[in-house]
């Protein structure tokens, strides 16, 4: 299993230098690049559900007492 640097560890790129002083913002950077597309990944499917939902069948159908219906144009039970 790879060890995890610390900050005062000698940098894993050969340079020679402290990795707070050589690759470590490098580094962080690319993880919230990754972390920042995963999110807007979950927010593009999270839209298109709700689209999906949104225009697929009678979606509008509410669960009405018994006895009334559903009414589209004044989106309420009748």
């Amino acid at each position: 299993m790879a060890e995890t640097l610390k900050r005062n560890d000698t940098c894993h790129c050969g340079s020679g230098r402290k990795y707070k002083n050589c690759c470590m913002e490098k580094d962080k950077s690319q993880f919230s690049s990754k972390l920042g597309m995963i999110g807007v990944a979950l927010a593009v499917l999270l839209g298109l559900a709700i689209a999906f939902s949104a225009f697929s069948g009678d979606s509008n159908q509410q669960n009405c007492p018994p006895g009334t219906t559903w009414s589209s144009a004044h989106q309420h039970c009748h």
